[in-house]
This record gives structure tokens, C-alpha cells and sequence, in this order.
């Protein structure tokens, strides 16, 4: 079996594996200039590196609940550091960190700066002491902790909860994807690549997803490196983007400031405000605006009849009136956000930020106030977005019991290391393929006459156009970037097509995202059906459970949490970025004040860590749900959207993190402090020559 074998066949082995995926890649490319279709090199893709991940799922599958839940402990620190690196990269940065920085320039560093500062957290304050500690999850250990069985199940639930929304974002991540290389619609490929995330974790858990996600990270960053090289090797001449894109950014802002007094995009951006005005009106008497268009629409059906026009006509009529909101509640929405749509547009470069302004603020709305205002508004979200992400790392519960996987404690300290560097592969070279991403779209592709825009263009308008879409609204017949809608999640994936690369490198990157995703969607599903089988069943409910029965268990939690957030994801929630980011605040101020002074803070009680948990886990959904429009609808708050401190929801963490170590404190000073076996614990965990 894999896990069994020693570190220099290990090497061998995954040597052995990127070599034959270099090679198909290649293959393919020869198959390409040939005439291969490209959803057959697309499905070529989907179906080699899935097996490649079923193969490595069957022989690592097991019924023993520590191969099960935390690989045997016997993964090497490179390995899991590897591992760990997949597993954290995710949608999110894969997809999502490019088109981000592609979108807010400076202000996206605070997701490099977060992420990375929090792996500095994990190795120093959590990653291990948990290892020495020795069980499989979270709820362990703050149930041995504090000796509490309630803190057992509040754990076990928060862990779900954050596991279950960071799970949605991987699985939509997957419809995208698969949708890219397959040619099915999105709803079809979400469930189709369920398959692919269910082949690498039902069968064999944390052993088989260790190894899965090495694979998975070999191909991820192969598939990252190759389109940013090329298209620093075309604009600047040198392989080394990291070291170039300066001057790139040099001519970027240059060509901003040419596109912010061009004619044909002032033109663009007025008509865009025409249609933000006419969305204001329309909100300040949405009845009797509804009543108006309801009838206009009723009116031009009826004339139409009245006048048997083509049948086409009619139809197309008809659409529109059935397009019509039906409620007024819905009318405002719609007309809502509308409103900030065209408004966003109307701004210079579309509402895209100067890519080296610093804390350029993306609050709607902000730029109203004056400059001093939108500035002091990004720099506040830009530090607290640093934060945010920093403990919400060093507090994610699948990425936490990777480092379970570590024989020693000091191994999961090392592997902490390694999971920087694999992830400093990828982290140092997104900003380089912002800049140069940006500098294609605004060279190459604005300006463009439509009857000739690329192919690829067309394509993607068809699989959705609210992610990508060129309506030509000046009749010019010239591409100008307020006509060009293109949604942060597709940047990378069109990477390949926007430099001129072949097909084959598109495929390429769709696999290396579909890596990514299926990556963390395995840990992610582990951590929920081992909160649910190991936690909350074996631990709360039926501690004579046999190992099999167990692990039997695990797996049907498993396949019915992918099922459920498959369901979810097909909706198309949120943007990737953001339904992670919101994760990452809710894990941060959930378990982050409890593990720190679980640690570290020998008179932390069990009162104490219970009031900061569920502090800490109410404010930060009462903000999110405050200032998230989304959310702020869904449980039916009326009026506009509200903040503190101009604060996004994505950094609500910024006052649950507080909030729940305030609680924290103070409960634990109020009451009766913690027994000798706890002190004892710390004693223990935290003694430098136990190993």
C-alpha cells in the first residue's frame, strides 16, 4: 500500500506521475494540431486525472479508524506539507486569488499577506501542540481540554458549519470547471464532478486523500506555472515572471489612465449611468414602477397580436413580460442590485481598481464620501481582511487535522514549513499573472473589433453571461472594457486563450483547477463526516460502536454532505472568493480564541471557552448577516444593507475574533477556575521534550 512505502520510492513514484502527465499533455498537444476536437481533449483530461485519483483512492482504502481519519501518522513532513498545500490551496486560490487581484490590484494582497501570515500562526501557536495532543479532530481536543462534552458538540457543529460553506465554494468551483472541459451545462457538471471528489475520499479517508492531494498539487502548480511563463515570456522576453512584472506594472497603470479619458469608454460608461439613474428611480416608488412595466410589457404583447407580427416577436414579448418581477420585495431586490451593477460600470475601468492604488476601496458607494474616505475604508478592510484570514487559517478545522497526519510533534512543525514553500510556488507568481492578465485584456482585447473577437469569447457567454459577456452598447463595433464583463472566477481559467496558447494548455489549467478543488473538497468532506461519525456518534452517542461500524458511517456522511452541497452550489451562491473568505471569518471567531487559550492560558475554564466560542460564532453571523446583501435577504431584514466602520462582511471576523476572547476572559475569571487534570494537560502538552 501507498502509505507503506519508503520515502525514496515515494519519490520515485510521483516522479514517475508528473513525467506521464507531462507527457499527455503533450500527447494531446501533438492530438490538437492534428484536428483532436477539443471536448475530446477536454474529456481526456477530466477522465485521466480522475482515474489517476480513483486508482490512488482504491488501494488505500481501509476500515481502520486511524488509516481512516488521520492516515496512520505515518506521512512524511514533505509529503504532508505537499498534501497540506492542495488541500489549502483550493478554488479559492487557484481560481479565485488571480481574478481577485485581476479586480481590486493592490488591495487582493491582503489575501497573500492573510494567508500566509496565518501558516506562521499554525506552525508557531496550534499545528503542534495538537499533534502531540494525538487524536483525529478539533472537538477532541477541546473536549479533553476542558472536560466538557458540551464543548464536544459545540466544536463538532461549528467545525461543520465552516467546513459546509467552504465546501460549497470547492464544489461550484468543480461546476465551473467541469463545465470548461466537458461542454455540459453547470448544473450537470457540479454533479459530475461530485464523482470526482467522491472516488478520492469515500473509499480510503485521510490515507487515500493524503495521497491523492500530492498528485492533485503536482498538477495544480504544473498547471499554474506553465500560462503565467508563457505570457511573461511574450510581453517581457524572460521566464521569470516574479522578477519582471514591474515593469509590466509600469505600463499597465499608463494604459489605465489612457482608458479613463478615452471617448468610446466615457460614452459606454454614461449609458451605463443612464441605466443606474433610471434603477434609482424606479426604487424610490418600486409599486408604481412595477405597475408601469408590468403593463408597458402587457401593451407591447397586445399590440404585437393586434398587429399579427412574426411569431418570434411575439414570443420574445412574452419572455420578457414572464422576466418581469412578480413582487414588489423582488422588484427592489432586482432593481437593487441592477442599480449597483450599472453603477460599478459608470465608474473609470469599470469599476476596477487602479491596479497600484493603495487600499483602493470596493465598498459601494464609498467614492460618494470623497477620496480621504475611500481610501481610509480600503485601508481599514485591507487590515482587517488580513486578520480575518490569518486566524481564520490557524482556526480551519480541515487543515488543522492534517497536521494529525505528522508522526511527531516536531514533524508537524516541519511540515508547516513545507506546506509554505509549496504554497510561496504559487502565492509569489498570482500577482505577476494579475498584472499581465490585465495588460492582455486591456492591449489586446479592448479595442478589438467584435466581428473578430476570439472564439472563446462566444463560447463562455453561452455557459453563463454573467461571467463573461461583450454587448457592443455604443454601436461602434469596437470592444471598449465598460462593454467587457469579466467575472474574477473565469480569470484563469481563460489565461491560456486570451496569451494564444493552444487548447491543450486550457485543458491543462481547467485540470490543475479541478485539482484544487477536488482537493480541498476531499478534506473538507472528511472533516464533516468525521465531526458527524467520530464527534458527535462514536464519542456522544455510542462510544461501543465497532472500528468498522464507524468508518462505515463516516463514508455515508460523507457522500450525503457532497450531495447536499452539490445541491447548494448548483444555485451559484456567491463568488468563490467571497463565500471562502466568510469561512475563514466564521472559523476564526469560533475556534481561535478556545485553541490559543487552550494552549497557552492555564486558568482559561470550561465556562469560559463555551461563553467565547458561542460569542465569537454570534457576532460574527449577526455582522455577516447585517452587511451581506445576500444573507440580509435571505432572513428577511428589511432596508439597505448595514456596516460597521464601513466594514465588508467578508472581515466579520474582525469582531468575532474579539468578541468571543473578551467572553472568553472574562468568564473564565468569573468562575471557578479549571481542575488540576487540566492544568496538568497543559503542563503536558506544551513540555518541550515530550515527542
Amino acid at each position: 500500500m501507498i502509505p507503506f512505502v519508503p520515502v525514496r520510492s515515494l519519490h520515485r513514484r510521483y516522479a514517475l506521475f508528473i513525467l506521464s502527465f507531462m507527457a499527455l499533455v503533450v500527447g494531446l498537444g501533438v492530438a490538437e494540431q492534428h484536428g483532436m476536437p477539443k471536448a475530446w481533449i477536454g474529456y481526456s483530461f477530466l477522465i485521466a486525472t480522475v482515474a489517476v485519483y480513483a486508482v490512488i483512492g482504491i488501494l488505500c482504502r481501509t476500515t481502520d479508524p486511524a488509516e481512516y481519519f488521520v492516515a496512520g501518522r505515518r506521512v512524511p513532513a514533505v509529503y504532508n506539507g505537499m498534501a497540506a498545500g492542495a488541500d489549502w490551496m483550493s478554488a479559492a486560490s487557484f481560481i479565485g486569488l488571480t481574478g481577485t487581484l485581476y479586480a481590486t490590484g493592490y488591495a487582493g494582497l491582503a489575501y497573500v499577506l492573510g494567508w500566509t501570515g496565518g501558516f506562521c500562526l499554525v506552525a508557531l501557536c496550534i499545528a503542534p501542540y495538537l499533534r502531540r495532543f494525538g487524536q483525529y479532530t478539533l472537538a477532541d481536543f477541546l473536549a479533553e481540554r476542558f472536560e466538557s462534552r458540551t464543548l464536544r458538540w459545540v466544536g463538532a457543529s461549528a467545525a461543520i458549519l465552516v467546513s459546509f460553506v467552504y465546501l460549497v465554494a470547492q464544489i461550484y468551483g468543480v461546476g465551473l470547471i467541469t463545465t470548461r472541459l466537458t461542454g455540459l451545462g453547470f448544473e450537470v457538471g457540479v454533479f459530475v464532478g461530485l464523482g470526482g471528489v467522491l472516488v478520492c475520499s469515500f473509499l480510503g479517508g485521510m490515507r487515500a486523500v493524503t495521497w491523492t492531494q500530492v498528485a492533485q498539487y503536482l498538477i495544480m502548480i504544473l498547471a499554474y506555472l506553465v500560462p503565467v511563463i508563457w505570457l511573461s515570456v511574450k510581453q517581457t522576453g524572460w521566464p521569470v515572471p516574479q522578477l519582471v512584472y514591474g515593469q509590466q506594472l509600469h505600463q499597465l497603470a499608463q494604459r489605465e489612465a489612457q482608458l479613463t479619458v478615452d471617448p468610446g469608454e466615457l460614452q459606454v460608461r454614461a449609458l451605463h449611468q443612464q441605466r443606474a439613474d433610471a434603477a434609482t428611480r424606479r426604487l424610490a416608488d418600486v409599486p408604481t414602477a412595477l405597475a408601469q412595466e408590468q403593463a408597458a410589457a402587457a401593451a407591447r404583447v397586445s399590440e404585437l397580436k393586434a398587429a399579427n407580427a412574426p411569431l418570434a416577436q411575439i414570443q420574445a414579448a412574452e419572455k420578457a413580460r414572464a422576466a418581469l418581477p412578480r413582487t414588489q420585495v423582488e422588484a427592489e431586490a432586482r432593481w437593487r442590485r441592477e442599480q449597483q451593477a450599472e453603477a460599478q460600470w459608470a465608474r473609470p475601468l469599470s469599476g476596477l481598481a487602479p491596479h497600484t492604488q493603495p487600499f483602493a476601496s470596493d465598498v459601494p458607494g464609498a467614492d460618494a464620501a470623497g477620496v480621504g474616505s475611500a481610501e481610509q475604508d480600503g485601508r481599514r478592510n485591507f487590515m482587517a481582511l488580513v486578520f480575518c484570514l490569518m486566524v481564520g487559517t490557524a482556526a480551519l478545522p480541515h487543515l488543522l487535522t492534517r497536521y494529525y497526519t505528522t508522526p511527531t510533534a516536531a514533524t508537524a512543525r516541519e511540515s508547516v514549513a513545507w506546506s509554505l514553500v509549496f504554497i510561496c510556488l504559487l502565492y509569489l507568481t498570482a500577482p505577476a499573472l494579475a498584472v499581465m492578465v490585465k495588460t492582455e485584456v486591456f492591449n489586446g482585447l479592448v479595442g478589438s473589433s467584435f466581428d473578430q473577437l476570439p472564439a472563446w469569447i462566444r463560447q463562455w457567454q453561452r455557459v453563463d453571461p454573467s461571467l463573461l459577456s461583450a454587448v457592443d452598447l455604443n454601436g461602434d463595433g469596437i470592444l471598449q472594457l465598460a462593454e467587457l464583463r469579466l467575472h474574477p472566477d473565469l480569470v484563469m481559467l481563460v489565461v491560456p486563450e486570451l496569451g494564444g496558447l493552444p487548447f491543450v494548455v486550457s485543458g491543462m489549467v481547467a485540470a490543475g483547477g479541478l485539482a484544487a478543488a477536488l482537493s480541498t473538497a476531499d478534506g473538507l468532506l472528511l472533516a464533516i463526516s468525521s465531526a458527524l461519525s467520530h464527534d458527535l456518534y462514536y464519542k456522544a452517542v455510542n462510544p461501543d460502536a465497532s472500528r468498522t461500524r464507524r468508518v462505515t458511517l463516516s463514508k455515508a456522511l460523507l457522500l450525503a454532505a457532497a450531495l447536499a452541497a452539490a445541491a447548494i452550489a448548483s444555485s451559484r451562491p456567491a463568488d468563490i472568493l467571497a463565500v471562502v473568505t466568510a469561512a475563514f471569518s466564521i472559523a476564526g471567531s469560533t475556534f481561535f480564541p478556545a485553541l490559543v487559550a487552550g494552549v497557552f492560558w492555564r486558568r482559561a475554564n470550561r465556562a469560559g471557552a463555551l461563553a467565547g466560542m458561542l460569542t465569537g460564532l454570534g457576532v460574527c453571523l449577526v455582522y455577516l448577516c447585517m452587511a451581506h446583501p445576500g444573507l440580509r435577504a435571505l432572513v428577511g431584514l428589511p432596508g439597505p444593507v448595514t456596516g460597521w466602520w464601513g466594514i465588508q462582511p467578508a472581515a466579520a471576523g474582525l469582531f468575532g475574533v474579539p468578541a468571543g476572547a473578551v467572553a472568553l476572559v472574562l468568564v473564565s475569571l468569573v468562575t471557578a477556575p479549571p481542575s488540576s487534570r487540566q492544568r496538568d494537560f497543559i503542563d503536558a502538552l506544551r513540555r518541550p521534550e515530550w515527542r
